[in-house]
């Protein structure tokens, strides 16, 4: 058998590869209006050879402001009619540009106040902030705003360019008071790293090269502390979340759930978990238009075939059984609110969460943050642009994480139902205690005519899947059985005495309400076993065949529990500490 030999890579197929393998960091602006955002990003591509021929000559054709120089920078970003009429962002900007060293994705934000929604979407798929500040006029109230909402959406490392040095002849006392000032106040904020470069980005210095004219700065220019800058993955995120944005059925012999992977990797043979049904199977397949795969992680968009044909719809979303999203109508969020007219507590809205679309309302408002001193305020209800944390109530539940912990998950919108505007941002902070039901005054009756508890709000609670062990006949060995889970704090009965009419209904009822029922009825043939296994569904049916147990009931029912553990209806026993200090 002849060996296989590989070709070698040609020099443009060797410069592909390797810019693949490039590291990518993505990059948000922000400030207040008319610091140079859009310049600063200008120059920075300009300089790093980021921009095309004919881009260059199409702004430089654009130029008409003359202190801008013979080629306005800010025309390489700001592309609307209006932007470069009236000289500001108004929509958020997206400019991808590579160096040897990574390759970056930069969103050009608007700083003016009108806009701020614009540069929190900016911001939301960002690693790192660069907030400009001009050296003439300080820190402002919408640069404090930028920051903290650029923490809010979980930025941790900023890079603070105080621009327009030029204009206050490149002082280190204007560049250490600002930094002062600036660092004070996001000492109160979860910044893991803080970095001040001064710039003069109409004029490049300290941009691309180290300027002449500042020389007691000793650090790094802007792009090389880009091109070096370490950005953690402060919120690593390792469980599985599949919100499904679409059930694929081209024919009778394929059915596949479509969306992309929000967190995590899933792999053929996985077992998983439908919220908010509690139902689980296990992944035959990872389907794509190139072929299936053996693995898919985030954010891959992929189609997910079943083993089990189980009731998956649009919204739903998959997830390991052992590690399950939270469950709840009720939720404590951070919001910023982007609409002119003031959140009404009560009033009925939309919520946009991952795949699906509910209505709910904002049952209150506990506090409002004031930007300047960070202050908790208590009010009533959030203007245009003020950030605040709310309780919110949703008519169906929804399927989170934190957002500290998962951003695709514990992000959501608010949308008006009547205008159809997006109205805020939320990031979920905590899930909220369940509050008791409300008045017939205060709900409609239809809204109660099914329980408000999910199946997976119950796994949640029990620490357990819901199951029917089944030990036709052996009533002994159930009761053991039953004991030794109920001190390994399950939720467990046994069901001896029924009549064989209403077994069905009577198991079927036990795993909705989350129980693991061990059934020990005599039932003499197998087709009543098939009817009872048909109730329940077959992933939360076990039929063990008693013969094949140890003939010691103690033994007997240690070897179900450890079948139980195996797949995954139970958690296993910790394993006993051994070692350590004082032993």
């Amino acid at each position: 058998m002849s060996a296989t030999v590989q070709r070698p890579l040609t020099d443009t197929e060797t410069f592909l590869k390797r810019n693949e393998e490039k590291d990518l960091l993505r990059i948000s602006t922000a400030g207040s209006v008319d610091d140079g955002k859009s310049t600063l990003i200008g120059r920075l591509l300009y300089d790093s050879k980021g921009v095309y021929e004919d881009q260059i000559a199409s702004a430089r054709k654009a130029t008409i402001n003359p202190a801008a120089g013979p080629l306005d920078f800010a025309l390489l970003t700001d592309g609307l009619r209006s932007e470069r009429e009236q000289g500001i962002t108004i929509d958020v900007a997206y400019r991808y540009f590579s160096t040897p060293k990574r390759k970056f994705i930069i969103a050009d934000t608007p700083g003016h106040e009108q806009y701020t929604r614009n540069m929190a979407t900016g911001a939301s798929t960002a690693d790192l902030a660069v907030i400009l500040i001009d050296a003439r006029n300080g820190v402002l109230p919408q640069s404090r705003r930028h920051l903290h909402i650029a923490t809010l959406l979980g930025i941790r490392h900023i890079v603070v360019t105080v621009n327009k040095m030029d204009l206050v002849d490149f002082s280190q006392q204007v560049f250490d008071q600002v930094s002062s000032e600036f660092a004070s106040f996001s000492a109160r904020l979860p910044v893991a790293e803080l970095k001040f470069i001064p710039v003069s980005a109409l004029e490049g210095d300290n941009v691309v090269t180290p300027s002449r004219r500042m020389p007691w700065y000793t650090g790094p220019c802007l792009l090389e502390y880009l091109e070096t800058v370490k950005v953690a993955m402060v919120r690593k995120f390792d469980y599985m979340r599949f919100p499904v944005q679409y059930v694929l059925r081209p024919n009778q012999e394929f059915r596949g759930f479509a969306g992309q992977v929000a967190s995590g990797s899933v792999r053929p043979g996985d077992p998983v978990m439908v919220l908010p049904s509690g139902r689980t199977s296990r992944v035959k397949s990872i389907t794509t238009y190139d072929g299936d795969l053996s693995q898919a992680f985030a954010p891959m968009s992929v189609t997910l075939c079943l083993e089990a044909e189980i009731d998956v719809s649009r919204g739903d979303m998959l997830v390991p059984p052992q590690h399950p999203a939270h469950v709840a109508r009720r939720f404590e969020a951070t919001m910023v609110w982007m609409n002119h007219k003031p959140l009404e507590p009560g009033k009925p809205y939309l919520v946009k969460h991952t795949t699906q679309q509910v209505g709910g309302t904002v049952t209150s408002v506990r506090y409002r943050v004031d930007v300047n001193t960070l202050e908790h305020e208590p009010v009533d209800r959030l203007g245009f642009n003020e950030i605040g944390s709310l309780l919110v109530e949703t008519k169906r539940p929804l399927f989170f994480d934190s957002y500290d912990d998962n951003r695709g998950t514990g992000a959501f919108i608010l949308i008006d139902p009547l205008t159809n505007e997006t109205v805020a941002a939320g990031m979920i902070t905590a899930r909220t205690a369940l509050e008791p039901l409300r008045t017939k005054e205060q709900h409609t009756l239809d809204e109660f005519a099914s329980s408000r508890v999910t199946p997976a709000e119950r796994h949640l609670r029990a620490g357990h899947r819901p199951v029917v062990v089944w030990l036709a006949g052996n009533a002994d060995l159930a009761y053991v059985l039953e004991r030794k889970l109920f001190d390994r704090g399950c939720l467990v009965h046994v069901v001896s005495e029924v009549d064989r009419r209403i077994l069905g209904s009577v198991l079927e009822t036990s795993t909705d309400t989350g129980l693991i029922s061990i059934c020990a009825v005599e039932v003499e043939d197998e087709s009543t076993r098939d009817e009872m296994k048909r109730a329940v569904g077959n992933d939360r049916f076990l039929a063990l065949n008693v013969a094949r147990l140890p003939e010691n009931i103690e033994d007997a029912s240690d070897a179900i529990c450890g079948t139980l553990e195996e797949k995954g209806y139970i958690r296993p026993l910790p394993k006993p500490f051994i070692g350590g200090a004082g032993i």
